[in-house]
């Protein structure tokens, strides 16, 4: 397990790519607040945006998990509690005000990436009206 790359993936670098191409900037493998040991995969922080980008294997994906043969009550134990503290982590997040994205290692890239801008984009525009009612002393005429 210690040669697996828990950053850095080939699913990752190509949503980064893409990303930065379309302007954005982001932060990577930022812990997550108030959670020791666990790391967001791509953040926004001003935007309070984490994106996950989950291994199928490791992750649990319906479509593409595998269950080892060998030592298998051992994996079936590891990989439960992945999948428990992904949704932990989520919860964590969301209670916080974040905005949670997680995706599958398989979905394309370009997906993954049009989804993050789009939450960028709306974020980014709340943001604005929030502003613009603060700047108007919250009256509507």
């Amino acid at each position: 397990m210690s040669r697996q790359s828990s950053r850095d993936t080939a699913p990752e670098v190509a949503v980064r790519k893409l990303l930065h191409a379309a302007g954005l900037r982001y932060r990577v493998n930022v812990p997550v607040p108030g959670m020791p040991r666990r790391t967001i995969d791509i953040v926004f922080p001003k935007l309070k945006i984490a994106v996950f980008l989950d291994g199928c294997f490791w992750h649990g994906c319906p479509r593409h998990a595998t269950r080892p043969k060998a030592n298998a009550e051992w994996w079936r134990t590891k990989l439960d509690k992945n999948m428990a503290r992904d949704i932990e982590t989520t919860g964590h997040l969301a209670e916080g005000g974040w905005t949670v994205l997680r995706f599958w290692e398989h979905v394309p890239a370009e997906e993954v990436a049009a989804t993050v801008r789009a939450a960028v984009d709306r974020q980014r525009q709340e943001a604005r009206e929030r502003s613009h009612r603060r700047s108007r002393g919250g009256r509507d005429g």
